[in-house]
């Protein structure tokens, strides 16, 4: 199991600190939405500069038709981040593109898709999907497992489940986590470390308990011991 760190916090500034004070440890970087249309590409050249081991996790889970997705992906690839998301209800033929666009490359990201986003409750899921968490769960991580793809998004609860029906090598990828029972905030689907583990996460994603605390690098060092 890996840690990987979201850099969620309001300012640029503020994510280079947070950076700065871990920057000891190996840790993964997640870059989402907000952080990735403020600050751009020049703030992955940024994190690199603090340090060149960092390896990062481009959260935009791209979503669009196949050809589009496609062409994000290759212009992804010139961005020299380590990870990358596709929302898997954007279907198996585009994310077939996605992968076979990437086919030419010697070394490419490791591409995960998003499931069921772990702010959904089981409810507001079905009204979208029209099926539960847990079954359309497993229907996407299928779906991305014969698209190519290495893995998944979803929550510690979807993961072991998903390995069943894939394999122990199709990777899951798990936001939402709460290292030590702290609140769950915005998320509804929340777990501990000890839970992550035995449900064979692969990768565990932890902002607020690490940004918010007054001394990040000490809850990265907890953190890292505990998984």
């Amino acid at each position: 199991m890996e840690l990987c760190v979201a850099l969620d916090l309001p300012t640029k500034q503020e994510n280079l600190d947070l950076i700065k004070k871990i920057q000891n440890y190996d840790v993964w970087l997640k870059v989402g939405l907000r952080t990735y249309i403020r600050d751009g590409e020049e703030f992955l050249k940024d994190i690199k500069k603090i340090n060149l081991d960092f390896k990062i996790f481009l959260d935009l889970k791209l979503y669009d038709i196949p050809n589009t997705m496609a062409d994000s992906a290759e212009s992804i690839m010139g961005l020299g981040v380590d990870m990358f998301n596709v929302h898997a209800s954007a279907g198996k033929r585009a994310m077939s593109e996605v992968m076979s666009r990437l086919e030419k490359y010697e070394t490419r990201p490791i591409v995960l898709a998003v499931t069921a986003l772990t702010s959904f409750t089981e409810e507001e899921f079905t009204e979208v999907y029209e099926k539960g968490i847990d079954d359309k769960a497993n229907q996407f991580a299928k779906d991305a497992m014969d698209s190519g793809l290495d893995g998944v998004v979803c929550s510690a609860f979807e993961s072991k489940s998903i390995k069943g029906i894939t394999s122990k090598e199709f990777m899951t990828l798990t936001p939402g986590i709460r290292p030590f029972g702290e609140d769950a905030g915005d998320q509804k689907r929340v777990a501990d470390i000890s839970f992550a583990k035995k449900a064979l996460v692969d990768f565990i994603v932890v902002g607020r308990p690490i940004y918010q605390s007054e001394n990040s690098a000490e809850v990265v060092k907890k953190i890292l011991e505990k998984i």
